[in-house]
């Protein structure tokens, strides 16, 4: 539906129509948030599988609070047994196509784990950014 510059009389009359087309992108900008991107939580899993699940998903909170849309993939497939190395090799190569379609890589941790190893040099490869947090959430150089 567009706003007609003209009044009821066929004359041209900005003024109210700037003051309607200002209403409406006012109206837009309110239903479609602004960008956030698509950012890959590398965290560890193996070990103390219920501490590890809880600090990722307060880390992707963490992400979603900074603006972000966060991607935790290892909370995506409980179904899998990271037990079972063909699995685990399986679960490995479905998050790598799921960070292909980030943005960012953002890895939480001071222990690198061989799955999350995988994962940024992976990242590196294909020149994603690849940003490093300590377990307080804290923005730290690489490891």
């Amino acid at each position: 539906m567009g706003i007609d510059m003209k009044n009821s009389e066929g004359y041209m009359d900005l003024v109210p129509y700037q003051a309607l087309t200002n209403i409406e992108r006012k109206d837009k900008a309110v239903s479609k948030p602004a960008f956030r991107p698509l950012v890959y939580i590398c965290a560890p899993f193996n070990g103390a599988v219920k501490e590890n699940v809880l600090k990722a998903t307060q880390f992707a909170g963490f992400a979603f609070n900074c603006g972000c849309i966060p991607l935790t993939p290892h909370l995506l497939f409980p179904f899998m047994d990271d037990s079972n190395e063909k699995e685990r090799d399986l679960a490995i190569f479905m998050d790598i196509i799921l960070m292909g379609k980030c943005q960012e890589v953002w890895v939480l941790g001071d222990v690198i784990s061989r799955g999350m190893s995988i994962e940024i040099e992976k990242a590196r490869k294909r020149r994603q950014l690849v940003r490093y947090f300590n377990r307080n959430f804290e923005e730290v150089d690489a490891l």
